[in-house]
């Protein structure tokens, strides 16, 4: 929209995804920033519920339209009926061995629904966006730690080709019109939960990543994790990866907002840049929250690294951003988020 109400700090987000588990959590963060939110989410990995419990933790009304960033008459009516500043773009299919099997699916919500979403703004005048990327598409070659000025690399799944392609849209739109202002953000591993236990992560079906499954196993929904390999070339021979707290995630978003005002397309890795192996995560967590967790080896998974993590300092330098929450906190959280809601969104209260 106009650019002088992008100084003001008070804007009209729309935040694609919402109701998921990143979403849901920058939702808040926006809201405590002053910020007013529009949602809008499908609900295929999120959750009503969730903008319920946002409305509770801030005491502030959401907007919320279910629908999907493929249907183009629903976005225009979105884009009519709001007067929308900025759009955080979190929509899309996220589960690495799934887009192995369906990758059509990938790329017609990845790639297909971004195009739909910033031909929309397009028509409504809207050209300001933060858009969801992530580590992976620095791809197999990449030299650890992670820089932005590292070139995107051979990404090993569906998902992380949809995210490159994406990214690679965003850079020939700002390139072709200078009036966008564009900034992309690559998370690295995004756990833990909102502090008042209300929110968190709920995935449909068996969990992708490790966090919510270690969770789950110790309110007794899974009998054991599956640890994919202990014979990395790592101390204790697991993958390393960067995980960060999801509120440190979602407060990034919000500093990327305060930066929309200049015009072009940028990149910035949000992460801790501190690797923590999956043995590590499993002693954390039993610490932090006095449950045993039992886990059996596995072979390892094609296409897991053995490690890898951020460069997070241009963030640092040019967002005032930096992840200040520490591994104990995260599974602190966690625990208190999953011990409250043993069955995510569906549990009483």
């Amino acid at each position: 929209m106009n650019g002088a109400r992008m100084t003001d700090q008070q804007l009209t987000v729309l935040i694609t995804g919402g109701a998921g588990y990143i979403g849901s959590h920058t939702v808040v963060s926006c809201l405590t920033a002053g910020h007013r939110v529009v949602v809008l989410d499908d609900l295929s990995n999120g959750h009503s519920e969730a903008i319920n419990r946002i409305e509770r933790i801030c005491e502030r009304t959401v907007t919320f339209y279910r629908g999907s960033c493929l249907d183009a008459e629903y976005l225009d009516q979105i884009f009519s009926e709001q007067s929308i500043d900025a759009v955080i773009h979190f929509a899309g299919l996220k589960a690495v061995g799934d887009s192995v099997r369906l990758p059509l699916d990938y790329y017609r919500v990845n790639v297909a629904g971004t195009v739909n979403l910033l031909s929309a703004m397009q028509r409504a005048d809207v050209n300001r966006l933060v858009f969801s990327s992530s580590a992976t598409v620095y791809g197999v070659e990449a030299e650890i730690p992670y820089r932005e000025t590292q070139p995107r690399g051979s990404t090993t799944s569906p998902y992380g080709a949809s995210k490159a392609m994406v990214e690679r849209v965003l850079e020939d739109l700002a390139l072709a019109d200078p009036q966008w202002s564009i900034i992309n953000l690559r998370y690295f591993n995004p756990i833990g939960a909102h502090s008042s236990g209300l929110i968190g992560e709920d995935p449909h079906g068996v969990p992708n990543n490790l966090m919510p499954f270690i969770a789950q196993v110790a309110v007794g929904r899974r009998p054991y994790l599956s640890v994919y390999g202990d014979d990395y070339a790592t101390p204790d021979g697991t993958c390393r990866r960067d995980y960060l707290h999801v509120m440190d995630l979602a407060e990034g978003h919000t500093k990327a907002l305060e930066r929309l005002n200049f015009r072009g397309f940028e990149t910035f890795n949000l992460g801790t840049g501190v690797p923590v192996s999956v043995i590590e995560m499993i002693r954390a967590f039993e610490h932090a929250s006095g449950v045993h967790i039992p886990y059996e080896i596995a072979p390892r998974r094609p296409g897991d690294l053995p490690e890898f993590w951020a460069d997070p300092s241009r963030a640092k330098a040019q967002l005032n951003w930096t992840a200040h929450r520490g591994l104990e906190t995260m599974m602190l959280d966690t625990w208190r988020w999953q011990s409250q809601n043993p069955n995510g969104y569906s549990s009483e209260g």
